[in-house]
């Protein structure tokens, strides 16, 4: 399918925007980073020096929720590049539940990680700066919300792969265009 196939609007109104491709793709890199440093924090969680990857992954989720809120206000204040009409329904509303969650996932997780945080002994640092304290420390209460934290990393990375999938399905079967999208 060519370009003027994939949209007869104009020659560029198929794809993403510079800015919410530039925001995708840094997000990706981020994201993935931040799950295989979590994974990987886990298993040296009680080893000295364990810390600076702890507030590492912090400071990276803090970087991570801001750059999600511009995102979704990016999102708000520009419409998305549509999907070629010849998609079948399913594909479209698969991708739209699919985006929405990954959203929901990549809101929720900084939120649950800074709350729990919050209320660990050793608070929250943002690229070595303390920041203010706000709730005092309980290890119960810490374990709930990093609990929730973890949980949710495992139906991000869900997400993200069915997301991956359909992404290189396009690139590489359909070979429609759909994946060229998000280009910059």
């Amino acid at each position: 399918m060519s370009n003027h196939e994939f949209n007869s609007i104009g020659s560029t109104d198929w794809k993403y925007a510079k800015p919410a491709a530039i925001l995708h793709w840094l997000l990706a890199v981020l994201i993935a980073s931040l799950v295989g440093l979590g994974w990987y924090m886990m298993s040296i969680e009680d080893d000295p020096g364990s810390d600076w990857y702890f507030n590492l992954h912090k400071s990276f989720g803090i970087v991570v929720f801001g750059l999600v809120l511009l995102r979704i206000i990016w999102r708000g204040t520009h419409r998305p590049a549509p999907l070629p009409m010849s998609l079948p329904k399913w594909q479209v509303n698969l991708s739209h539940v699919t985006e929405w969650a990954l959203y929901i996932c990549m809101l929720l997780m900084p939120i649950l990680g800074f709350l729990g945080a919050s209320y660990s002994k050793n608070g929250v640092v943002f690229f070595g700066a303390p920041l203010a304290s706000w709730a005092l420390s309980n290890h119960d209460t810490a374990e709930f919300f990093f609990g929730l934290h973890s949980a949710l990393a495992w139906v991000l990375v869900s997400l993200i792969v069915l997301h991956a999938v359909g992404g290189l399905k396009h690139l590489l079967v359909d070979k429609d265009e759909v994946f060229q999208r998000m280009r910059f």
